[in-house]
């Protein structure tokens, strides 16, 4: 029969409808139309088809906003929030409202027409998450932004563009967002009550049980989490404490683009090529403030979250805040696994 999940983090039920599951190997990507695509802005010697590049990896001698490039970052040409003005939060009424103040760039991961980061060698990844901490250590000197969420829409059911490069987007906000805040609730209501990190458990008692890991690689852990929303949901997380993702040295980021290559690979070989969604979940920035984020180094650990767009979001969800998953963890987990890469 169904059964009901509770999230051990934030606290959400989610629903684990077993009656209505399918076998792992039926949950597959519907393959996109093939489009005749046209000249590619994102690729090699199209520099000028992109607003000037905000930081690049570059062959000695070549020059900005030309060939020569293993990776660039350029500002979104359709920013959800811009760079210019100031917050002006103000009241209207009981409304709270302030400008669209942000930054919104685009991280291009390589200069080849490549499609899906699982195609990327695992030394370009690393490269990739080399930016990610350097432009979030960066966008932490402007004192109006308090968070920056890196996420990845691949596909077009993820909300992906039909150019198929390769590329992140990166977010700046003046407001911590909302998910991110539930779990920082959630882990340090767990760190009050036990003096330990829920996310550090969490990781203990996956490796010790191994009905939903998926992969032990390095000093990371690939999981299919116990309350999944999405069937075929997967977290990589550090097996060192850790609250910021920017804490990661070069050998830990190396690894970490290791075992991103090994899971996008098993997603895309196991589920054929299906459009997914990830984002990387870490600390906000901290800014002077007496008491705020008091044991938050302690309590709060960092991860990503890869989330295959295999179902749709329909009334029950939007309505209820459940979520509803047609296929138990263990199963996902035993299924991706398995899958050969």
């Amino acid at each position: 029969m169904p059964e009901l999940r509770k999230d051990p983090i934030i606290g959400r039920w989610v629903i684990i409808a077993t009656e209505r599951a399918r076998r792992p190997d039926q949950f597959t990507g519907e393959k996109p139309e093939a489009v005749a695509e046209k000249i590619c802005p994102f690729c090699e010697g199209q520099e000028a088809q992109t607003p000037k590049e905000i930081y690049a990896l570059r062959k000695p001698g070549s020059s900005p906003n030309g060939p020569g490039w293993d990776l660039r970052v350029v500002p979104s040409i359709s920013p959800f929030l811009k760079v210019e003005g100031e917050m002006g939060r103000h009241g209207r009424g009981l409304y709270d409202i302030m400008s669209g103040v942000g930054a919104h760039e685009i991280i291009i991961e390589t200069p080849q027409h490549i499609a899906n980061m699982a195609d990327l060698p695992a030394e370009q990844i690393t490269k990739v998450l080399k930016c990610y901490s350097g432009r979030i250590t960066d966008l932490e000197k402007d004192e109006r932004f308090k968070y920056v969420l890196v996420f990845k829409n691949y596909g077009g059911e993820a909300g992906g563009s039909p150019i198929r490069h390769v590329r992140s987007q990166l977010i700046a906000t003046p407001v911590n967002p909302k998910r991110v805040k539930e779990e920082l609730t959630g882990s340090r209501h767990y760190y009050d009550y036990h003096e330990r990190c829920v996310f550090c458990d969490l990781i203990r008692q996956e490796i010790e049980q191994k009905e939903r890991l998926i992969l032990d690689l390095d000093g990371f852990i690939a999981i299919s989490p116990f309350a999944a929303r999405f069937p075929f949901e997967t977290w990589i997380l550090p097996k060192k404490h850790c609250a910021d993702f920017t804490c990661q040295d070069s050998e830990s980021l190396k690894n970490l683009g290791k075992a991103i290559k090994v899971v996008l690979s098993k997603i895309k070989k196991g589920l054929n090529d299906p459009a997914y969604n990830y984002v990387i979940h870490t600390a906000p920035f901290r800014r002077q403030k007496t008491g705020y984020w008091k044991t938050i180094e302690q309590d709060y650990h960092w991860h990503i979250e890869i989330m295959p767009r295999l179902t749709r979001i329909a009334g029950f969800e939007w309505g209820t805040g459940f979520y509803i998953c047609p296929i138990a963890p263990e199963d996902a987990a035993k299924f991706l696994r398995e899958v050969e890469v």
